[in-house]
């Protein structure tokens, strides 16, 4: 039933003016025609007057209350229309309601709002760290060299390469977060052509021998069936992607240990895993590792290397790609990352052999 200010006043004043007529009633000296004039009188009386108080002050407030929203643009309300409004049963509950949802909204908003902020805090402790270090290092051997070690050759040329090793370090750790802030910005385009996987695969796996050799790592692609593994991809970025996880699982895994490509063919998408033998990652950092500078074990990270930027740049370029990086792990058993990519239907294969290919990279 709809309780309309009009409804409302309707039923008030009828009840008022039985009351009013009831109680007159055991008046004596009352007539009929008296009682029919005081009910009619108290009717349109009350009427009106509750009418008045409903429709005009209550609704008035309702009204004010709806404009100051509009004036704000609190786009987040889904407000009715007021003559829909005062048709609901209750619409100062109905209002209430709206009020109530978007006070949630906003506060997880806020809630939002507050991580971004410690997360902006962390990412400038991490980047003022990061390059504190190399430059630091590098200042050290150059005005140790300029307070008098310069005279000694060999202490020159060795200080002078660590400076320069540092500054090569710099120079890699701006790139990253330059490439980094390009793909959030989306600045950075993806040229999307055939691409076989495969032969990436390979391609890295001349690139990274000598590291792999100095751990005694084998390098594995699997299945030997498959050829050729051809999906539409930027041929760059991807390469970068599976370089950084490769190397990942060379410098992070057990020495003496096996690094394996793997391809798996669907109907329309490859998927890509590349897993490792390693001591895995524990359980309480697996959904941070792709966080900017975020390192799970950063005593040895600092000894291997690198900017703490890699996954977070493949994450995004995977993103880009219109997938998504998936990681699973088990202590003492290894680490798979694994994607999806489209396949790519073409009927072009390549002019050079895999053995020549990999001969080309090892020369």
């Amino acid at each position: 039933m709809s309780l309309s200010p009009r409804f409302i006043a309707f039923i008030l004043a009828f009840l008022i003016s039985l009351i009013t007529s009831s109680f007159l009633a055991f008046v004596e000296g009352v007539s009929k025609g008296m009682l029919f004039v005081v009910s009619i009188a108290a009717f349109i009386s009350s009427f009106f007057l509750v009418l008045y108080t409903v429709d005009i002050l209550v609704f008035r407030e309702v009204n004010k209350m709806y404009r100051t929203i509009h004036k704000l643009k609190m786009r987040d309300f889904n407000l009715a229309p007021r003559k829909k409004l005062i048709q609901e049963s209750n619409p100062l509950k109905t209002i209430n309601d709206e009020i109530f949802v978007y006070v949630t909204k906003k506060q997880k908003e806020i809630d939002e709002l507050k991580k971004l902020e410690l997360f902006r805090r962390e990412f400038l402790a991490d980047v003022s760290h990061e390059f504190k270090t190399p430059i630091f290092a590098a200042q050290g051997f150059i005005h140790t060299l300029l307070d008098g070690a310069m005279d000694d050759e060999k202490v020159r040329e060795r200080f002078l390469r660590k400076a320069a090793n540092n500054l090569d370090s710099l120079d890699v750790l701006v790139k990253d977060l330059l490439v980094l802030s390009q793909m959030e910005t989306g600045d950075i385009k993806m040229n999307m052509a055939a691409v076989d996987m495969r032969l990436m695969a390979l391609n890295i796996f001349g690139r990274l021998e000598n590291i792999a050799k100095s751990r005694n790592v084998t390098l594995k692609v699997k299945p030997d069936e498959l050829t050729e593994v051809w999906v539409k991809a930027d041929a760059d970025r991807m390469e970068q992607v599976m370089l950084n996880l490769i190397e990942n699982a060379i410098k992070y895994g057990n020495e003496g240990g096996k690094v394996t490509v793997q391809f798996s063919e669907g109907k329309k998408y490859m998927e890509v895993a590349v897993r490792d033998t390693g001591p895995g990652i524990p359980h309480e950092h697996l959904n941070r590792i792709f966080e900017r500078f975020y390192r799970v074990d950063k005593s040895r990270s600092k000894d291997i290397g690198g900017t703490g930027l890699g996954l977070a740049i493949v994450k995004h370029i995977l993103n880009a790609h219109d997938t998504k990086i998936a990681v699973m792990s088990k202590p003492d058993k290894g680490t798979t990352f694994s994607f999806k990519l489209e396949k790519a239907f073409t009927s072009a294969h390549s002019e050079q052999s895999e053995e020549d290919f990999v001969t080309q990279v090892n020369s």
